[in-house]
């Protein structure tokens, strides 16, 4: 199954963005710690590297993603040139209270009464975004739901005298490359319910954690994981929760989504659906192309 989802205003989001990022010192990119490549929009790098803006990338949902996977991704993002990464979840204002403060050492020239640090936030469709903007500003600004694509339009607030956010629509890219890609990223609540059919994604869900964390599985559904495929996963799920049609058939469908919910919520455990070495391996036989190149110009840049 192909995921593709780019509603309209995603289009005209992007245009928005890349306006922004003329004027713009320092690019915070919200991912999703389950799969942080998987949910990093080519377009963001691409628009940054152009106006040569440093980048901060957060995983959030860290408290959702497996602990070792996250301490590889750090140390493979902060490897890369002009770019930090650190690992947060919303829920601990600890961890994001600290996300000013690294800021501040990205752009050391700004972040001055009168230079303030101007930051424009981006991420994928239901990364929180909304809940990082409202958690750093300790009140309701930004509209915050269980869906993708609830933000629609590009909003600036005041951190501090100092600061200057840009809140921004979460943008996915008009071609997904990588099915595999296009699944994690419907498993994970990022694309509009009317591109996906959840009985496919959730049989993928399930053989990526035959493979790489059968033993929650077996705490959770009480399955032998030896036993079964994806297809078998999803009816252990209906006969564990009595999921049954009219007849007495297995309901599939409701137990695709019961496993789905079971894993964005983390009642499976803390898990993540890629790592580095993971990534590199579906690389190895793929071009590198990216479907965005900036306009370049030589006079619209910061000042």
């Amino acid at each position: 199954m192909a995921i593709q989802w780019f509603p309209g205003h995603m289009n005209a989001a992007r245009k928005k963005a890349e306006e922004t990022m003329k004027i713009t010192d320092l690019v915070i990119e919200v991912l999703d710690a389950r799969i942080p490549q998987a949910s990093s929009n080519p377009m963001v790098d691409e628009l940054r590297k152009h106006r040569q803006r440093p980048c901060l990338k957060i995983l959030n949902k860290s408290d959702l993603a497996d602990p070792v996977a996250t301490q590889e991704w750090l140390a493979y993002y902060n490897a890369q040139p002009g770019v930090t990464a650190i690992a947060i979840t919303t829920r601990i204002p600890a961890e994001v209270a600290k996300i000013p403060a690294v800021c501040k050492t990205l752009a050391p020239h700004r972040a001055q009464p009168t230079k303030p640090l101007r930051m424009m936030i981006m991420g994928i469709p239901n990364v929180g975004k909304s809940t990082l903007m409202n958690a750093l500003l300790k009140k309701r600004v930004a509209k915050v739901g269980d869906e993708p694509a609830v933000t629609k339009s590009q909003q600036r607030l005041m951190l501090n005298k100092d600061i200057y956010l840009t809140d921004t629509p979460g943008m996915l890219w008009p071609k997904i490359e990588y099915p595999t890609d296009g699944l994690m990223l419907a498993i994970c609540h990022a694309v509009g319910v009317n591109a996906l059919i959840e009985e496919e994604i959730a049989v993928f869900l399930a053989e990526q954690l035959l493979v790489h964390y059968p033993q929650m599985l077996n705490a959770r559904y009480g399955l032998d994981p030896v036993k079964v495929d994806g297809v078998g996963v999803l009816e252990a799920v209906a006969q564990k929760r009595s999921l049954r049609m009219r007849g007495g058939d297995l309901d599939l469908e409701r137990a695709a989504h019961h496993l789905l919910q079971d894993f964005r919520t983390g009642a499976l455990g803390r898990i993540s659906l890629e790592t580095p070495a993971r990534r590199a391996e579906l690389l190895k036989h793929q071009p590198d192309i990216s479907p965005y190149a900036a306009p370049h110009s030589d006079n619209d840049d910061i000042k």
